[in-house]
């Protein structure tokens, strides 16, 4: 059989963790392989590896049979082989055309000659429908339209393999959508695609075969169209997984959050909420559903008090708060998930210990006369870590940045369900997850609602706003456009809200 990439008997070690332990992954020509793992599984490893990043410790590669050295992205480059990022890679004041051409410039007498390099962006941009201005800064176009200018600095570069590191993570379903037809269209041309992913769905849709890695070792290699979702989850769990969220009846009980006629401009002068008004009951999990960029973030940074730039009243057990510091939000019971981990919800360049205290440091548990109890810390940390299965090389010394995605949502997670808050306001909670970490993290949630504490849910994932939720809200241009009960409403219809096609009883 002819495999257009061989990683055969992979392994890598890092300081106090093996990350890949012995994996051999074969990719066939014009294939869609998916790679699936839990969160640090080590499938992003093992990709960096294979695309230069990394050296192996042992093992060989084969690029078309030959076996090569790639000692750096270079290298990758050179044999055909591109890889987009989770976190995409790109120069936020620069143009699309720049960063696509960036490190492969064409210069003539020191001045940068771009005529050429923007014609042939239009073109593949033609040639794949992806309807980008080479023109247009990066900061402000879409993530899916920069996930776009990723995909097409590979085949500016004349990719044959590609390597997406979970790719739809920041997409909108529509993106997604598109996505996995640009990806089809690429194999059918011949080129060999491989996903990281822990999206079952999303390897139904698209791919071919799919390889499992579970704790750094390769667990098999199935083909997609003769395997359940079922059993796909089983090999990268490594126990049978709960698809369905169990909960109990409702018991509503007083207010915990109240909004009322939240406005908010951004720093353009646009209106980014409008009239917001609703209310979180003790023993209800509300979801905010909607497409990504409808004013979610914006309700969430001015219930916080990230952004107090805004007008209308907040009100937590009828006290209002609306113009209280971050602090007294906390204290007076408010936990909160964010959208971004890297940006608000962990100090990168700390230790996991220093992570989990970041809100409580200052409790009389952790320090004393202004100086932190280390000991108290480091058992508290241990027991976050037991408890939420918390992945890391060095446990609590371990510093944030060097864990995996996942790892850092499950930290973030641990934190703030440990501080036991009476509203919890949770923004894409189980982003970037596994379905084994997904379950758990639902479990929790609906853990909390039945402890009659509040659940405000911010969520893009239509699963997840249709199963976890006791009641739907619908956020389009910054307005609540409907307010309607799962077990009430379809998905289909539930789309229709969010783009704006239709309005409902708010």
């Amino acid at each position: 059989m002819e495999y257009v990439i061989e990683m055969l008997n992979i392994t890598k070690d890092f300081p106090g963790i093996r990350a890949n332990d012995n994996v051999t992954l074969q990719v066939k020509k014009g294939e869609i392989h998916a790679l699936l793992g839990e969160n640090g599984a080590g499938k992003s490893t093992l990709m960096s590896i294979l695309f230069g990043l990394y050296q192996p410790n042992d093992g060989m590669i084969k690029v078309r049979g030959e076996e090569v050295q790639i000692r750096n992205p270079n290298d990758a480059n050179d044999l055909h082989i591109g890889m987009v990022h989770q976190h995409f890679k790109l120069v936020h004041n620069f143009t699309v055309a720049e960063n696509i051409v960036l490190g492969k410039e064409d210069v003539k007498n020191g001045f940068l000659k771009m005529d050429k390099a923007i014609e042939r962006i239009k073109n593949l941009s033609e040639q794949y429908n992806f309807n980008i201005d080479p023109n247009a800064i990066i900061s402000d176009i879409t993530v899916g339209m920069q996930q776009r200018v990723e995909i097409l600095k590979m085949l500016y570069r004349d990719a044959e393999i590609m390597i997406f590191d979970e790719p739809t993570a920041v997409l909108t379903p529509q993106e997604i959508e598109e996505l996995m037809k640009i990806m089809k269209a690429m194999a059918k041309e011949g080129k060999s695609i491989i996903l990281i992913t822990h999206k079952l769905k999303e390897i139904k849709a698209v791919a071919d075969r799919c390889s499992v890695l579970r704790k750094g070792k390769y667990i098999g290699t199935v083909n997609v169209n003769e395997t359940t979702v079922e059993q796909m989850a089983e090999m990268m769990v490594g126990r049978k997984v709960l698809f369905n969220v169990v909960k109990g009846e409702i018991e509503l009980g007083d207010s915990v959050l109240k909004v009322e006629d939240l406005n908010m401009h951004n720093k353009d002068g646009k209106q980014v909420l409008k009239d917001v008004s609703f209310e979180v009951k003790a023993g209800e999990i509300l979801c905010v559903a909607g497409i990504e960029g409808n004013g979610q973030t914006h309700l969430v940074e001015a219930i916080t008090g990230l952004n107090p730039h805004y007008t209308g009243k907040i009100y937590i057990h009828n006290k209002e708060i609306t113009h209280e510091n971050i602090r007294q939000r906390t204290l007076s019971g408010m936990g909160h998930i964010p959208e971004d981990r890297h940006k608000h919800g962990l100090v990168l360049d700390y230790t996991l210990a220093e992570n989990m205290i970041l809100q409580s440091y200052f409790d009389k548990e952790f320090q004393n006369y202004g100086f932190l109890k280390f000991d108290a810390i480091s058992e508290h940390t241990n027991d976050l870590i037991q408890r939420f299965d918390i992945r890391s090389g060095r446990g609590e010394k371990t510093v944030a940045r060097s864990m995996s995605g996942g790892n850092q949502q499950k930290a973030i997670v641990a934190r703030e369900f440990d501080r036991n808050p009476d509203l919890m306001i949770a923004v894409q909670p189980t982003r970037g997850l596994d379905v084994g970490a997904i379950e758990y993290i639902h479990k929790q949630l609906v853990g909390l609602r039945d402890q009659n504490k509040a659940i405000l849910l911010i969520s893009l994932e239509l699963d997840e706003v249709m199963s976890v939720s006791d009641r739907i809200v619908v956020m389009y241009e910054g307005e609540l456009v409907a307010n309607v009960y799962p077990e009430n409403v379809t998905e289909n219809e539930l789309g229709l809200y969010m783009s704006g096609s239709k309005r409902g009883e708010v």
